[in-house]
């Protein structure tokens, strides 16, 4: 039994994925990029694999600039104690901001980047249809972000190699990574690299009117 719309099929009860199609990827107007913040990509508490990570990253964010889409930062307001607790050194971001109309730092507290924020609104002022999203940790705060905007309505991508999070007992990492794209359905696109992805600008904001950040911060 075969599900290709699905990516897998199915063998005595176990789902085996197939090769993700390498056809072209539609650009996006918008990165977000999900609590790529100090405590979750540097030191002891890193997630494994971090400065790969971060470097791919990087590269998106440029593209992403380069292209003049909308760019994201969502910062995680973590509760006291916790490793992203506001003014810890663990809650800086770590790819650096260029605050403008075109990139914003949008702070949080839930999984969901969309709720109790003005992610929403903003990506809709900008005319945004489909974006990238790519971070920390992958079965949390980016699957949560990305059914967000699967329920908004937007076009969502999700590279395979932008995303990370901890290894659960005695799962790795990367299957917890790879489950948590799983569990997002066949709606979202799962390219495997960065390097397949390209931007477009978002519309440009209307003269006379200010675009203040949705941050909380």
């Amino acid at each position: 039994m075969r599900d290709a719309a699905a990516g897998g099929f199915v063998r005595n009860g176990v789902w085996l994925s197939v090769p993700r199609p390498a056809g072209a990827i539609a650009p996006a107007q918008a990165l977000i990029l999900v609590d790529v913040q100090c405590g979750f990509m540097t030191g002891a508490e890193a997630v494994p694999g971090a400065e790969a990570l971060a470097e791919r990253l990087a590269r998106l964010l440029e593209r992403a600039r380069a292209a003049g889409a909308l760019v994201v930062h969502l910062r995680n307001d973590g509760e006291p104690g916790a490793v992203d607790e506001p003014g810890a050194p663990g809650w800086e971001l770590c790819l650096p901001v260029r605050e403008s109309a075109d990139e914003h730092v949008v702070a949080k507290e839930e999984d969901d980047g969309f709720e109790g924020t003005g992610l929403g609104e903003l990506l809709e002022r900008r005319g945004v249809e489909r974006v990238v999203i790519a971070g920390v940790l992958s079965e949390m705060c980016v699957r949560a972000t990305a059914e967000g905007a699967l329920g908004r309505g937007l076009g969502v991508v999700v590279p395979h190699d932008t995303h990370a999070t901890y290894g659960l007992d005695d799962i790795p990492a990367s299957v917890v990574a790879r489950v948590a794209e799983h569990a997002l359905g066949s709606d979202p696109e799962f390219p495997l690299s960065e390097t397949s992805l390209t931007f477009t600008p978002a519309r440009a904001t209307p003269t006379g009117l200010s675009q203040p950040s949705p941050s909380r911060a």
